[in-house]
């Protein structure tokens, strides 16, 4: 049987050659590529270096441990250390999501619960600008729907990121935001102080980096336009520079008119209707094999109920992980990396624990 770290050293040293070659560079989409590729094939290479070390350390202490008691010490403490760069590179070793170093957009939307539920929309958006920011993303809002009482109906922002590094990547951190987020606490038009229960919808979608990336015919696209309108439905502007585009295999339909220009209004719908194409090939294809849908925390289903914001309490709850916490302002405020590292855990438990049964099988 072939030693698959072996074939990864293999693959990087070729990814080495081929990225000394200016042709490659000539190319920007496959230069980003192979550079994310060998970005993460270095993190393999360098764990795999030193669990090479510390094997090599301990096997010399135990052959000089008959001369001097202070190398059978030596080698016993390297136990533990050899063991974590094990467990390091065993981690390292999961097939990682093809789209984890991809740029994201997300979809807010008010859910149950009226005005309260666009309030908490908002709420939610402020929170993914505020992680965004930790993590020195760039965040863009291509489309939103204000609230007549404050807060958005609907609204979709694009978050790019820095790093070459999937590990480091948008969709490797914002892919498990998707679902229904329920919030629990006392609306600021209630009266009497009693706790409503309410929520929003998230949709999370990797970016398509280059249009020719997802093959889209003209003769599948019907494109309407027509004029935007603002909260209350007054009239924006007076030409027909709102765009509709329903893309008839899939019957996807994607909406724009944050800008003037009925041109950008319609270069920011086919940017969100490639994203979404995107993972709606992805969802056929976790359909299809079930193996993949189970290894992932993130689900197909949109109408999962994912997480809960219990105000009261200051508690989150995410109920797929089981984690909870009580330091929702922080929460609220971006501090949604422990939130979010706990999906990441769970995903790479589940996917370890596939990988082992498929090299029992």
């Amino acid at each position: 049987m072939a030693d698959p770290i072996q074939a990864l050293l293999d693959e990087h040293a070729q990814l080495q050659t081929q990225l000394a070659d200016p042709a490659v560079h000539a190319d920007p989409l496959l230069s980003k590529r192979l550079n994310r590729r060998y970005s993460e094939l270095n993190k393999v290479v360098e764990a795999r270096n030193i669990l090479t070390s510390l094997r090599e350390d301990q096997e010399t202490a135990q052959e000089l441990a008959g001369e001097d008691p202070e190398f059978a010490r030596e080698a016993e403490a390297l136990g533990p250390r050899i063991e974590a760069a094990e467990e390091k590179l065993r981690v390292l070793l999961i097939p990682r999501d093809p789209d984890d170093a991809r740029d994201a957009i997300l979809e807010i939307k008010a859910g149950e619960g009226g005005a309260e539920s666009a309030l908490f929309a908002g709420d939610l958006l402020r929170m993914y600008l505020r992680f965004a920011e930790s993590k020195g993303w760039r965040t863009e809002v291509l489309s939103d729907t204000p609230a007549d009482l404050g807060g958005y109906k609907d609204v979709q922002i694009a978050v790019k990121g820095r790093s070459d590094d999937p590990a480091e990547g948008v969709w490797a951190h914002l892919k498990y935001e998707g679902g229904v987020h329920r919030v629990q606490r006392v609306p600021a038009t209630e009266s009497q102080g009693r706790i409503h229960t309410s929520a929003a919808g998230v949709l999370a979608f990797p970016e398509v980096e280059a249009p020719e990336e997802i093959e889209i015919q003209g003769n599948d696209l019907n494109i309407d336009v027509y004029r935007s309108s603002g909260p209350g439905g007054q009239s924006v502007n007076t030409t027909d520079s709102a765009v509709r585009i329903t893309h008839l295999p899939t019957g996807i339909v994607v909406a724009m008119q944050n800008e003037k220009s009925q041109l950008q209004n319609k270069e920011a719908a086919m940017r969100v209707l490639r994203a979404r194409l995107l993972a709606h090939q992805a969802e056929q294809q976790a359909a299809e094999a079930s193996a993949a849908r189970k290894s992932q925390v993130r689900t197909v289903d949109r109408s999962e109920r994912i997480r809960t914001y219990n105000f009261p309490e200051n508690r989150v709850a995410d109920h797929r992980t089981g984690y909870k916490a009580y330091n929702l302002d922080q929460v609220m405020d971006g501090d949604l990396g422990a939130v979010v590292a706990s999906a990441i855990q769970m995903d790479e438990q589940v996917r370890l624990a596939a990988l082992g049964q498929r090299g029992q099988s």
